[in-house]
């Protein structure tokens, strides 16, 4: 290999034309971080995770370096065909037996099948919708002696789970079922949904389960799409909520636990479903804090996220800290007055990563080595609509959809931001629910009027 001055050097390169590609030379610079480098020469035995994550750093290096060495004109594109066959073979026939470790997470495989074919701009075929709507209905779990039910995550004799409910009801919203959403007990899910309820004001996941965050905004999740949320099911969230930010600025999953990226993201969401930003930034949350954790988590050279400090790059916190980022971006314009988002992280270096590193031939995956599964290809997905989208608060809408189906989000046109592709561009997200955008505000339509 050449020395790194050589393909540093963008006349040997040719002549750099694409945002992304320029990016690129800044990113591959001398920028191991701080703790690769520091503990590197010492001769010390290192511990696994830094191992690994300098493993990491150099697989990727040789990746974005073979990148440069092609030249712009061959910079990785979205193979979008290759994952929109993937997601949509997956969802046409029945899994192998491989599979049947996951049996009590069918209500995701469904949610992150059917949530990856639309952020690719594709759609769900009419079988597709039907097959969704009928095995997820097929989940739900009735207790007639308590007139209350939630859905399992396989048949009818899994227990009713808050997280295999905000999946289920997330893949029924992208079905646009009508007849299925008709199907829905209601009033079921809202007794359950309150016997879960703990007097702390956290949700416990399932009868005799663990309360987290994660529980929480799937219940509010659930509770604002199919319009059920009222003032008993929210009443002490925020509280118990604000409990789990930690010293360093993100959200652990109950107190006292470590600050971590997917509950994080859990924590603000459900706050921007029970307030507006001008309140999110008046409840006692220590906004700064929280800025600065979630910006820390990108990293310099791999232009990915960590989902804790000290930790590795993973492509699923694409979407966990690139939605806290995005949620993050409208408290930023409100507090600064205005309706501009200012970018709060590096946009064009995560879609680097994302379109550099984790994709595999069919299917997104966590990092180089990795092979795609359903999980990553969803979550990828979603953060880069992220990168390629910032989100706006409309408060005309608040009184008719409540607070979080007031964001929308808008593409964002400025090439010194991301390079944003229409051969790499996928749908825009809603940041709150994780759903291609006007799906949850579909099925919340839906319910309001009934």
């Amino acid at each position: 290999m050449e020395p790194e001055e050589n393909f540093l050097d963008t006349n040997n390169v040719g002549e750099v034309t694409i945002p992304d590609f320029d990016k690129l030379i800044q990113m591959i610079r001398p920028s191991y971080d701080s703790f690769s480098n520091s503990n590197a020469p010492l001769g010390e035995k290192l511990s696994t995770t830094i191992e690994r994550k300098m493993e990491t750093e150099v697989d990727i290096q040789e990746i974005y370096e073979n990148v440069l060495d092609a030249g712009s004109d061959s910079f990785p594109g979205l193979t979008r065909k290759h994952h929109t066959m993937y997601s949509h073979g997956f969802l046409s026939r029945p899994l192998q037996g491989g599979f049947a470790k996951l049996d009590a997470s069918r209500p995701w495989i469904c949610f992150w099948l059917t949530n990856s074919v639309l952020l690719l701009n594709s759609k769900l075929t009419d079988t597709e919708k039907l097959g969704v709507s009928r095995v997820l209905l097929s989940f739900f779990n009735y207790n007639a002696e308590t007139k209350s039910g939630g859905f399992g995550g396989g048949s009818r004799f899994q227990l009713p789970h808050l997280a295999d409910s905000y999946a289920a009801v997330m893949a029924l919203a992208l079905t646009e079922d009508r007849q299925a959403w008709s199907s829905i007990d209601r009033v079921a899910i809202r007794n359950w949904l309150g016997q879960a309820k703990q007097p702390n004001g956290s949700f416990q996941m399932h009868k005799g389960g663990e309360s987290d965050t994660r529980a929480v905004y799937c219940a509010l999740c659930i509770a604002q799409l199919l319009a059920i949320l009222d003032e008993e099911l929210v009443s002490g969230v925020k509280e118990w909520l604000l409990q789990c930010q930690t010293y360093e600025g993100g959200f652990a999953g109950e107190p006292g636990d470590e600050a971590h990226g997917g509950y994080t993201f859990c924590a603000l969401a459900a706050l921007f479903i029970l307030m507006s930003p001008e309140e999110i930034l008046h409840c006692g949350l220590d906004i700064d804090a929280l800025f600065k954790w979630t910006v820390d988590r990108q990293f310099s050279l791999e232009g990915g996220f960590s989902g804790r400090t000290n930790k590795l790059v993973d492509g699923c916190y694409s979407h966990w800290i690139g939605g806290t980022m995005s949620l993050l971006e409208v408290l930023a314009a409100c507090r600064m007055g205005t309706e501009n988002f200012t970018p709060i992280v590096d946009r064009q270096r995560l879609q680097n990563y994302i379109l550099c590193c984790c994709q595999d031939n069919f299917g997104l995956r966590d990092k180089p080595g990795c092979v795609a599964d359903f999980y990553h290809t969803n979550y990828v997905l979603c953060g880069l609509s992220m990168c390629q989208h910032s989100q706006i608060y409309d408060p005309t809408l608040v009184s008719a959809k409540g607070n979080a189906l007031a964001l929308r989000p808008t593409r964002i046109e400025t090439s010194t931001i991301v390079d944003n592709l229409d051969s790499n561009s996928v749908a825009p997200l809603d940041a709150v629910f994780g759903l291609p955008y006007n799906f949850a505000q579909n099925m919340f339509d839906f319910f309001r009027s009934v």
